[in-house]
C-alpha cells in the first residue's frame, strides 16, 4: 500500500514540506486511543533472538533510525511504535542554526536517492535537552553532535564539548559527526591529529561522569584504505568506543539521474541505493582490517532486508536506516528484523 499508493502522492511534494507534514501527521494520530497499540502491534517483531549487546548497551533488536530523521527529537516518544530498536537524534549544535537555504533536499527517483545539503538545521543543545527531559519510551537514544556552521574549524572543540557535556545525562551513546558534506570544508575535522585530541578529551570528560556513555566517531563513505586505516588508528588511540558508517556521500559517480539534473541540485550529500555498496566495503574493510576491535554501526543505502544483512555479514553490529526508510516504508524494519531471526 505504501509503494503503490501513499509513496506517489507524497512524491508529488517538495520533499522537505513532505517530511515536516509527516511528522505532523504521526503525532496527531499517535494522539488517538489506540493508534500507536495498532502501529506497534503492526510494525514490531519481540523475540529475545533479537536482543544486542554492544557497547554495554542492550538494545531490543539491532535496526534503528539514523541522525537526520529526527534532528530535534520531536518524534522520540513516537519512533519505537515503527519497530526499530534505537533512534539517533540529531545532529545538535550549541546554538540553533536555520541550516542552508531552501530548496536544501532533493530526489533522485531513478536512483532510489537523495541529495541534501540541509546545513545542520536543528533548534540547538538546549532544546533538545528539554525534549529529552520529557522522554517517554524505553529506547536507546544516540546523540549526534556537531559544531556550529559559524564555528571555525580550529576553534570547534568546545563545541563538541557544550553538546557532550548537557546531553550527558540525556542520552545513552554520543555520535561525533566531522563528516558530513554539508556544512562547509571538513578537511581540518577529520584530521587524524585533531580528531584523536578532540575524542581524546570527550574520553576524559567521559570517565570523570558517574555513568560513562559510549562514544563513536561518524565518518565519511569516501574514504581510501589509506584513511581507512587512520580511522582505524584514530579509534585505537583516543579508545572510543566505535564507528558509524557511513554518512552521506559527495561521490556522484554512477547514477542515472541526467548530468543537468544534478548540476541544478549542485551540492550535497548523497544517500540511499547509490551507496550501498560503497558502505558495506567501508564496513568490511574496517571489520577486517581491524580484527574486528571495536563494534560498527552500519548506515547507507539500506533498502531490503537483504541489504542490511550484508551490512551485517560484513562486519556490522548494529544497522541503521533512514533514505531506504522513506523508499520502502515503514515495513522495512520489520522484514528486516525477520530476516535477522531467520538467520538466528
Amino acid at each position: 500500500m505504501y509503494k503503490r499508493i501513499i509513496r506517489p502522492i507524497l512524491f508529488l511534494f517538495d520533499p522537505e514540506s513532505v517530511h515536516h507534514f509527516t511528522f505532523k501527521f504521526i503525532r496527531f494520530t499517535s494522539a488517538i486511543p489506540g493508534v500507536k497499540s495498532i502501529r506497534r502491534s503492526s510494525n514490531k517483531v519481540s523475540d529475545p533472538h533479537l536482543k544486542r549487546t554492544v557497547f554495554g548497551l542492550e538494545f531490543d533488536n539491532p535496526v534503528g533510525i539514523a541522525a537526520g530523521f529526527d534532528k530535534n527529537a520531536v518524534l522520540l516518544n513516537h519512533l519505537d511504535s515503527f519497530g526499530f530498536g534505537f533512534v539517533e537524534i540529531g545532529t545538535v549544535t550549541p546554538r540553533p542554526q536555520g541550516g542552508n537555504p531552501r530548496p536544501r533536499l532533493f530526489r533522485l527517483k531513478k536512483d532510489q536517492g537523495i541529495i541534501n545539503r540541509m546545513g545542520f538545521n536543528n533548534n540547538g543543545v538546549d532544546a533538545m535537552v528539554e525534549k529529552l527531559k520529557g522522554k517517554k519510551t524505553r529506547l536507546i537514544v544516540g546523540g549526534n553532535i556537531g559544531k556550529n556552521t559559524a564555528t571555525p574549524n580550529e576553534e570547534s572543540k568546545p563545541d563538541f564539548i557544550e553538546n557532550f557535556e548537557k546531553l550527558h545525562p540525556y542520552v545513552d551513546y554520543f555520535v561525533v559527526n566531522v563528516s558530513c558534506p554539508n556544512v562547509g570544508d571538513t578537511a581540518k575535522l577529520q584530521d587524524k591529529d585533531f580528531l584523536v585530541d578532540l575524542l581524546s578529551t570527550l574520553i576524559d570528560l567521559n570517565k570523570q561522569k558517574t555513568v560513562q556513555r559510549p562514544i563513536l566517531l561518524k565518518i565519511a563513505p569516501d574514504l581510501n584504505n589509506i584513511q581507512l586505516d587512520e580511522i582505524i588508528e584514530i579509534v585505537q588511540e583516543s579508545d572510543i568506543d566505535g564507528v558509524v558508517a557511513c554518512n552521506t556521500s559527495v561521490n556522484r559517480e554512477g547514477l542515472k539521474e541526467s548530468e543537468e539534473s544534478l548540476e541544478a541540485i549542485g551540492n550535497g550529500g548523497l544517500s540511499g541505493k547509490p551507496i550501498t555498496d560503497r558502505s558495506t566495503k567501508v564496513i568490511r574493510y574496517l571489520a577486517e582490517k581491524s580484527g574486528k576491535s571495536f563494534p560498527i554501526i552500519g548506515v547507507g543505502g539500506i533498502h531490503s532486508a537483504e541489504d542490511a544483512m550484508e551490512k551485517l555479514e560484513a562486519g556490522a553490529d548494529l544497522v541503521q536506516v533512514y533514505t531506504g526508510f522513506i523508499y520502502e516504508g515503514p515495513k522495512l524494519v520489520k522484514r528486516i528484523n525477520k530476516a535477522i531471526l531467520s538467520k538466528a
